[in-house]
């Protein structure tokens, strides 16, 4: 099997946190689009409607992928392991879960600027989401890095995507102001087309501005990858998210399981 992705984009997400895959998921826009219109249409008990007044709303879910059975398809079946073991420098590659994001028309609510590792019942550091749009995403619409951020080496406070902290006295910092203070810092963006594909680091900062169009929506499919030294995190008196209330593992064992499942 030949390589996916070029030694300079390796370099790329290596250096910056993240980089731009140009169409390296073309053939599975139509299934992960299906996949997500069954998702919304029955979400699990842990999705998020954050609605606005103008109408608009941000859907957000997330372990789906066992009852889902496009999601299951791309998870297993595309290149998408291959390439997270390219980028993250990995020998192989292990789910830990998919994350589904819908900005509709006149969706108010922003990302807020955040990291993922926090989030997490998670210890790596080889790790990659592949964030892939389903429609044309515009710069001024997209999800935003700071360059160089994943090696900040700090943690900072989750955020729920409305703003409020998940945990109000975690003991970690807050996150700077970033879009008061742009200027200080190496922000990247790129316009994107269906198919494309984000490739960034748990630790890297991220967010994305409100979707103000009034008619075009901003779906999104994120797959979470871990390379080969992942293990499972009891982050106790928090709450992480996704929760995987029925994981059993203790703190610093091996991820491993049905819930995480080896893809390579």
């Amino acid at each position: 099997m030949g390589k996916y992705v070029s030694d300079e984009t390796v370099a790329e997400f290596q250096t910056q946190g993240a980089t731009l895959l140009k169409g390296v998921f073309a053939d599975w826009v139509d299934v992960l689009r299906d996949g997500v219109a069954a998702n919304m249409a029955d979400p699990a008990p842990n999705a998020r409607n954050y609605e606005t007044e103008g109408g608009g709303r941000f859907f957000v879910d997330y372990c789906n992928w066992d009852r889902i059975d496009q999601y299951r398809d791309f998870i297993f079946n595309s290149p998408a392991a291959a390439i997270g073991t390219e980028l993250m420098g990995s020998k192989g590659a292990r789910l830990f879960h998919e994350h589904v994001l819908v900005k509709t028309p006149k969706s108010g609510t922003p990302t807020p600027w955040h990291q993922d590792l926090p989030y997490y019942c998670l210890d790596a550091s080889q790790t990659v989401s592949l964030w892939i749009p389903l429609d044309d995403i515009p710069r001024d619409r997209t999800l935003e890095f700071v360059a160089g951020s994943h090696e900040w080496g700090k943690f900072y406070r989750p955020q729920r995507f409305d703003g409020t902290p998940l945990n109000e006295d975690d003991g970690l910092e807050e996150l700077p102001d970033i879009d008061g203070n742009r200027g200080d810092y190496d922000i990247l963006g790129w316009a994107l087309g269906p198919g494309d594909a984000l490739a960034f680091d748990y630790r890297t900062v991220h967010g994305a501005p409100a979707n103000t169009s009034a008619s075009a929506q901003r779906r999104a499919f994120s797959l979470r990858l871990v390379g080969d030294d992942a293990t499972f995190a009891r982050r106790e008196g928090v709450v992480t998210s996704p929760p995987f209330p029925d994981v059993a593992l203790k703190h610093g064992d091996v991820l491993e399981g049905r819930e995480f499942p080896k893809l390579l």
